[in-house]
């Protein structure tokens, strides 16, 4: 439960961080600009973080299956 917990808090926050990096590049051009840079600017953040995530676990699983990762000298 904890991992489910902390996995949306990381999306919350890269999609935060998007949308006020979208508002702000968008409110050099207007405030229709600010707005439609900050939604998207957390979309992309919200992906970036799924992604992150199933980065993570798709690595960690294939250290797991990696003969070489295995820790003993095979030289």
């Amino acid at each position: 439960m904890r991992e489910r917990i902390t996995a949306v808090l990381l999306r919350a926050r890269y999609a935060a961080i998007g949308a006020a990096v979208g508002a702000g590049i968008g409110g050099l051009f207007s405030r229709n600009a600010a707005s439609t840079g900050g939604a998207i600017g957390g979309l992309v953040g919200a992906t970036i973080a799924d992604t992150r995530g199933t980065l993570e676990g798709t690595l960690e699983e294939a250290k797991e299956l990696d003969p070489r990762s295995d820790g003993t000298d095979a030289e």
